[in-house]
């Protein structure tokens, strides 16, 4: 699954459909997590340039990554624990990715910020990184 969020969220998406309340309730307990990590850490964060917050915990059945970009918008990926394939560097270059194509998105004139994210080439990159990856 993969969420994108201010303090709101502006896009989850999920495969398979048929367990995505199980992931809200995930995605959203993480985003206390990442607001624990953002205030712990304070502005020695904020003068980082890399805002990968690694594993942020991990149950018996996922584990969720967090990653924060410098204008505070949220990034949350789960991947099935049983997943062993992924590194750490995987999951920093998808959320990479995912920050450079939600870039695209807010520099598109006709998006609000602040609306949901309804981009198909969003949408097709987030669709791409999940074919690969689970």
């Amino acid at each position: 699954e993969v969420l994108c969020c201010a303090n709101y969220p502006l896009y989850i998406r999920s495969v398979p459909t048929q367990g995505e309340l199980k992931f809200h309730y995930t995605v959203h307990t993480s985003l206390d997590v990442v607001e624990e990590k953002i205030s712990g850490v304070g502005k020695a964060l904020a003068d980082q340039r890399e805002l990968y917050l690694g594993l942020l915990y991990p149950t018996e059945d996922y584990k969720v990554y967090g990653y924060v970009t410098n204008s505070k918008v949220k990034f949350v990926i789960v991947v099935d624990s049983s997943n062993t394939s992924l590194r750490d560097n995987e999951i920093r270059s998808m959320f990479r990715k995912l920050h450079n194509s939600f870039t695209d998105v807010m520099c598109n004139p006709f998006y609000n910020p602040g609306d949901p994210i309804q981009s198909k080439a969003f949408d097709s990159i987030v669709s791409t990184m999940m074919v690969q990856a689970f």
